[in-house]
């Protein structure tokens, strides 16, 4: 027999598992070390989705370390919302990180031939979003996004099948316009006990999110005489399309540190008002107990105010504020939807408008699509009533609030100078700047280091300082600091 070397006397402290070896990590930083070579693992391709990690015990005792740090590296790849637990089927991988970026080499590429040079340039048109999610990236900053690796695939696929079991043949035929009664209860339980609005199932109106109830609004707000509404500056590109689509007038209204400015919206003319009050797109300012009384005041003297709930549920270091459908019931329109608490693929929102618009609005959705699909609306009745919607909220507010600091962190170290806006909730940061820099020109540098967010410019019709708006739900930490810290980098290239 040959002569035993010192490797094979301390005993294999490799795995065959991706040929890891816990002699190359640092001391006192093994689980730093073992989900970083997960992650380049994820990003290159040799862990696709669906691809099952070993169990902890087995793959502690192949490297020979604690359990505790294979654990700790999964818990941070599972906080991440790269991989999911199982039960009896294990840790899989169900979304990978990006690739690692590019090394850049040579000259910076002259603005104008750029992929976000050609994005950014002019006036964004109507395909503007639908080219930006289009675009290739490393990272995606783009404010919206909800955390979609975090959808309780166990909860709805637990709740379709017991819808389903007592579902009757009668139950799949056309169901009601305004949507299926379970969902109309459920959605009226959750609003008086989230948002304190006091409404009925029949108060309750099914549409297919925000963007449909914005177009169903449209020939109402006509037919009521109404052809131009005001809107909150800066504010949703969107949702700004989305009015002038419909054949209205927009007129900005600029907002400050208590919300939009009433004695501007009354210099507009304008008989209705788009606002998000709870937590304004994009600034993030909450509207004050004051200007809330001047906005009812204005209201009850015959405005409308559509009132976008958007992202309402989503807080962290502030108390909730109530909507103001539930001040003001006979003047104020009320939307929300599930997009940014589940994901906007559901297509389910729900409108509670002042009483003497609920008839136009039930026949403008009857004639626009007969009602949303019903069984996914009993769905969501069911993860409502049961508690599991909640549950997810719950989650999502404690992974959310990480990924807000890590991204402050990386904003602080990355941007110095900058200023943070609506950190307190929401899932996203407005951050403006100082200096010459256009916004649209940092954000097709960004893209072109390759982060999608948006610029702040996008969203005003005003004038304003530049910024950029900068989505963290749906980012690893990881992600958010490599990110910003790319960002950071376009700055200082274009300063």
């Amino acid at each position: 027999m040959g002569p035993v070397n010192s490797e094979e006397r301390a005993g294999t402290r490799g795995s065959d598992f991706l040929q890891l070896d816990a002699g190359d990590a640092p001391a006192g930083g093994k689980a730093d070390w073992l989900a970083a070579r997960l992650r380049e693992a994820m990003a290159d391709g040799r862990l696709g989705v669906g691809a099952r990690l070993p169990p902890t015990r087995v793959l502690a005792g192949d490297l020979h370390v604690s359990r505790g740090v294979v654990t700790e590296a999964y818990r941070r790849l599972t906080e991440d919302g790269h991989v999911e637990g199982r039960r009896r089927g294990g840790t899989v991988v169900v979304a990978v990180p990006p690739p690692p970026p590019r090394e850049r080499r040579g000259s910076p590429v002259p603005r104008a031939r750029t992929a976000g040079g050609s994005l950014f340039a002019g006036e964004p048109g109507a395909g503007v979003f639908d080219a930006l999610r289009a675009a290739p990236a490393r990272i995606d900053l783009t404010p919206g996004r909800p955390d979609l690796a975090a959808f309780p695939r166990t909860a709805w696929l637990r709740a379709e099948r017991a819808v389903l079991a007592g579902l009757s043949a009668g139950d799949l035929g056309y169901g009601d316009p305004r949507g299926a009664a379970p969902l109309r209860r459920a959605v009226a339980a959750w609003l008086a006990r989230s948002r304190g609005i006091r409404a009925d199932a029949d108060d309750v109106l099914v549409v297919a999110g925000t963007a449909q109830a914005l177009t169903l609004l449209h020939p109402v707000l006509k037919a009521d005489g109404i052809d131009c509404v005001a809107m909150e500056d800066p504010g949703s590109l969107g949702a700004r399309q989305h009015l002038l689509h419909g054949g209205l007038r927009v007129r900005p209204v600029p907002v400050d540190g208590d919300g939009v400015r009433v004695d501007a919206l009354r210099a507009t003319g304008a008989r209705a008002v788009l606002l998000t009050p709870a937590h304004q797109f994009p600034t993030g300012v909450v509207t004050s107990g004051e200007r809330r009384r001047e906005l009812l005041r204005w209201a009850a003297e015959g405005g409308l105010i559509l009132e976008d709930d958007y992202d309402a549920e989503h807080r962290y270091d502030r108390p909730p504020v109530p909507a103001l459908r539930a001040l003001l019931a006979d003047r104020v329109c009320y939307m929300g939807s599930v997009s940014k608490l589940l994901a906007p693929a559901l297509r389910i929102g729900w409108m509670v408008p002042p009483p003497r618009h609920r008839a136009a609005l039930t026949d403008a959705k009857r004639f626009n699509d007969l009602g949303n699909a019903v069984l996914p609306q009993l769905v969501l009745a069911r993860l409502m009533d049961s508690g599991d919607l909640e549950r997810q909220l719950r989650l999502l507010r404690g992974r959310h609030r990480r990924r807000r600091d890590t991204m402050i962190a990386a904003i602080a170290r990355h941007l110095p100078g900058a200023v943070v806006h609506g950190a307190a909730a929401g899932l996203h940061l407005t951050v403006t700047y100082a200096g010459d820099v256009p916004d649209t020109e940092l954000a097709a540098a960004a893209l072109d280091h390759g982060v999608k967010c948006q610029p702040l410019s996008w969203h005003r019709r005003l004038p304003g300082p530049q910024g950029l708006v900068l989505g963290y739900a749906a980012g690893p930490p990881g992600a958010l600091t490599d990110g910003i810290a790319a960002i950071g980098v376009a700055l200082r290239e274009l300063s």
